[in-house]
């Protein structure tokens, strides 16, 4: 067994498809399935459904799978630390981070890249759920997500910010005059609210229910832009977080008025793969992210 083979057998399992797998690797499609099969040989079991096409991975296949993109994480992780050793810390680190919290996600990155200015950083916008099966697969190096909403599993986190919530209405409609509003008025408004899959939506859904009502969205977006922007239309009101106001500001001719009785916050930070050793990049993003203060609301933006 040779880790190219390895290599080949992990782009197959994210293309689904030989030539794509090929393209990923460069190199030709029979020397990918010739490597697949030789793979195949020595361990004595069947990877890959056979067929004209790719048709998926065998129940053993899925097993020799796992334990390829364990290997070749800590293939790349022995390279990271030997460059680390005589370089200084290098390479690329992927990022993911759910939706809400793409605002804040420059308070980690810029001091990152500041002390760091030879690592490149990509960052993603997946849901929750994308992000755990994403460290679990070895796609991801850090996750941005919620800590204490839905179990994480086999992850080591460290808080950052808690979120907090307000209604984002027009200003000159009938709440136009309050200063706050509870959940149980909220529930009684027309809505946007984000998408069920989204767990930003299911932590509202929650605390909603703990004060006996269920709300009633007239919009669902999956897009962070939609929820300021259809608070802009005459009754209709948004639930936004706070910090997402941070990075859009208030939209003219809105009011954002935070949303009381439950004061409900959540936490959100990085989270990592439980394993040891950490590779250098994630080790010394972990340790230069520091708590965010929490934000005040913003002022409505100054016209000229």
């Amino acid at each position: 067994m040779i880790i190219r083979q390895l290599v080949y057998l992990d782009a197959l399992a994210r293309e689904k498809h030989f030539r794509r797998a090929a393209e990923a690797c460069h190199v030709s499609q029979p020397t990918l399935s010739t490597a697949i099969g030789q793979l195949e040989e020595e361990l004595g079991v069947l990877i890959v459904e056979r067929g004209r096409r790719f048709q998926g991975l065998t129940k053993e296949g899925e097993v020799v799978l796992a334990h390829a993109r364990r290997i070749l994480a800590e293939a790349d992780l022995l390279k990271e630390s030997i460059v680390e050793l005589k370089q200084g810390v290098s390479g690329r680190i992927r990022l993911g981070a759910i939706p809400t919290a793409l605002p804040m996600i420059a308070h980690i990155t810029a001091p990152f890249s500041e002390r760091y200015p030879t690592v490149s950083l990509t960052v993603l916008s997946l849901t929750s759920a994308e992000i755990q099966s994403r460290i679990d697969n070895f796609e991801l190096d850090v996750g941005v997500t919620y800590l204490d909403n839905e179990p994480l599993d086999r992850v080591i986190s460290k808080p950052i910010y808690q979120e907090s919530y307000v209604l984002l209405t027009r200003e000159d409609g009938a709440l136009g005059g309050q200063d706050t509003i509870t959940w149980a008025e909220a529930a009684e408004l027309k809505l946007c609210l984000l998408t069920a899959d989204m767990q930003n939506r299911r932590i509202i859904d929650g605390i909603f229910r703990s004060v006996g009502h269920a709300p009633r969205p007239a919009i669902e977006t999956n897009s962070i832009f939609n929820l300021c922007s259809h608070a802009g239309i005459q009754g209709v009101s948004s639930i936004v977080s706070l910090q997402l106001l941070e990075f859009f500001g208030v939209p003219l001719g809105t009011k954002a008025l935070p949303l009381v009785e439950p004061d409900a916050k959540r936490t959100i930070g990085l989270i990592v793969a439980d394993r040891q050793p950490f590779a250098p990049l994630t080790r010394n993003l972990l340790m230069m992210s520091h708590p965010i203060s929490e934000a005040g609301l913003p002022r409505l933006p100054i016209v000229r």
